[in-house]
């Protein structure tokens, strides 16, 4: 799919365009800070927008392609970035009413900087809830994020802004955080494509509160606009020391090469989901049909191991009392409800089962690498359910307002075991809301998930379409 329209034009489309000169990166920024002022009261994807800095990126990537010079295929593409990564000269306030907005904002995050390097140029922070804690998207202080899909539903969190800002034709690219699934689930809720990549394939700075979990990934509306913003993510940062050295020097590189061979395991529930909304179930069944079509060998087959969810949970929520927990009164009191019965409940978990909890995962991350010596990709559902209401962080009524992991039990897992995981739609609801498939790879196989996703992006290309207007 290509439209002519500038705001759906592809990284690699402008990037062309630029080269020919069909148009400039000044024209390209000024379209899509004109269509953001004109509708994005309506989704709430943007925190900060500033058109003057934004404006300034873009002449000098214009005078860099005058020149013939561009600093990389980014230069003069529009990249928004979620507000919980440092962003020079804007304040990074997280969501959230007790971060203090008059501080000096003089440091990027390794992902934004490199972005610079890369002559990309910045539109705005999107908007995330308190501290990227829940998978929906709303927060005392941005308040609510709607999907273009239908504005009567979320776009899924904690990178719901991104999501939102890609899918309603604000930006081509964005950068989101994983820590349980804030990539993929929005993602999947937006009907864009997601990638988590292995934990330290991009560096991270400063260390997310939640640790280990939290990855830095690339979003987009196409597989190969993600490969070529992750090539510049994942340049080296010394700040972050769990970073691992680069695996390819060019992620689109091998993304037309096809998956014949492939051995990929079907797992329509990991082997402990509860129940999946039927038309997810049906949609990602027929995603994996479609693979052994493309020559791929697929088992349906769930790994032979126990639910995680309170591995997960110990590990979360004891992170999130610990971080927000010493907070003064006064300012605990300005936080989401959700996110304030959260660390409630984390303060509860004891050092010593905060240890086991951490030894629990090893065992969980060792067990899966040793199942997946059987295969070369697994494939499920990226949520359980479709898209749901706005302000709510579990989409039953009776479902504690403060818990948001039973509906997505496919993503945190692979937060546990640090895999490669993203989500690309494979479909659409009845009532035509995206369905997200979620393809995990092999630890490091960052370039086998996004080649996965590539071949069944150029497979099915009926699934590529933009959210109607609104």
């Amino acid at each position: 799919m290509s439209d002519d329209d500038p705001q759906w034009m592809t990284a690699a489309e402008l990037s062309a365009g630029y080269a020919a000169g069909s148009f400039s990166p000044v024209e390209i920024a000024e379209g899509l800070l004109g269509r953001i002022d004109a509708l994005d009261a309506r989704v709430n994807a943007f925190c900060v927008i500033d058109s003057d800095a934004t404006i300034a990126q873009a002449y000098a990537s214009e005078e860099r392609w005058s020149a013939g010079e561009p600093l990389s295929p980014l230069d003069g593409v529009p990249v928004a970035v979620k507000d919980l990564l440092l962003t020079k000269g804007w304040p990074t306030l997280r969501g959230s009413r007790t971060v203090d907005r008059n501080q000096a904002w003089a440091e990027d995050a390794p992902s934004v900087a490199r972005l610079r390097e890369a002559g990309a140029v910045l539109l705005g922070k999107t908007t995330t809830p308190e501290f990227g804690f829940k998978g929906s998207n709303d927060s005392p202080l941005t308040g609510t994020t709607r999907n273009p899909w239908d504005l009567s539903k979320t776009p899924g969190g904690s990178s719901g802004g991104s999501a939102a800002a890609l899918a309603a034709g604000f930006a081509p690219l964005a950068l989101g955080t994983d820590g349980g699934g804030s990539v993929r689930i929005p993602a999947s809720f937006t009907g864009t494509f997601g990638l988590k990549p292995s934990f330290g394939r991009v560096a991270a700075y400063p260390l997310s509160p939640f640790g280990t979990l939290a990855h830095v990934g690339p979003m987009a509306r196409t597989v190969t606009d993600a490969a070529l913003l992750l090539n510049a993510m994942a340049k080296a940062d010394a700040r972050d020391w769990h970073q691992v050295p680069p695996d390819v020097d060019d992620y689109t590189a091998a993304l037309a090469a096809g998956i014949k061979g492939a051995r990929i395991a079907y797992c329509p529930t990991l082997g402990f989901a509860p129940a999946v909304d039927p038309e997810i179930r049906e949609a990602v069944k027929q995603a994996a049909l479609a693979f052994q079509d493309f020559g791929a060998q697929v088992d349906e087959v769930d790994p032979p191991l126990s639910d995680p969810s309170e591995i997960f949970r110990t590990l979360w929520f004891g992170a999130a009392g610990q971080y927000l927990g010493t907070l003064p009164q006064e300012k605990q009191a300005l936080l989401d409800p959700g996110l304030r019965q959260m660390v409630a409940e984390g303060l509860k978990y004891t050092l010593a089962e905060f240890f086991e909890a951490t030894l629990a995962r090893g065992r969980y991350g060792s067990q899966m690498r040793v199942w997946m010596e059987n295969f070369d990709f697994l494939l499920t559902p990226a949520t359980a359910v479709p898209a749901f209401g706005l302000d709510r962080i579990a989409p039953g009524e009776t479902d504690p307002y403060w818990l948001w992991m039973p509906w997505t039990p496919f993503s945190y897992p692979f937060n546990l075991t640090q895999q490669p995981a993203c989500s690309i739609n494979c479909g659409f609801t009845s009532a035509g809301l995206p369905i997200g498939l979620q393809i995990v790879g092999r630890m490091f196989d960052d370039a086998g998930v996004l080649r996965a996703a590539a071949t069944f992006e150029m497979g099915r290309p009926e699934h590529r379409r933009h959210a109607p207007d609104f």
